[in-house]
């Protein structure tokens, strides 16, 4: 006779025989499963987060600690990513990210398509 194969978890013993989960019983014990947990509502809500179809595509981060020197951080989704830390780089940075609002391709495509 052969042993059982040890449990790869600690402490719980093998199990010869799996069983499945069996669905739980009414609280009336009418034997109908449950189908949804007490206090969970069951009416579907509309999604919140549908809109008009924009998407953010540039990101200005700006961080300016008291005391600190301050930094700033522009992304694009066109592969622009440019960062600036001292007062007057920074400053610069927000104004050319600005700038390229006007001139990215993929804001230029986007309103040219939307015209």
């Amino acid at each position: 006779m052969s042993a059982l194969p040890r449990s790869p978890l600690e402490g719980h013993p093998p199990t010869s025989r799996l069983r499945l989960a069996e669905p739980a019983l009414a609280v009336s014990g009418s034997g109908a499963p449950k189908v949804v947990a007490e206090g969970v509502p069951t009416a579907v809500r509309p999604d919140q987060q549908t809109g008009d179809g924009r998407y953010p595509i540039a990101w200005l981060t700006i961080t300016a600690p008291r005391g600190a020197t301050p930094t700033a951080t522009s992304i694009c989704a066109c592969g622009r990513n440019l960062f600036a830390a001292g007062h007057h780089k920074a400053l610069a940075l927000i104004a050319d990210h600005t700038d390229h609002k006007t001139r990215c391709p993929l804001r230029t495509t986007q309103e040219r398509t939307a015209s």
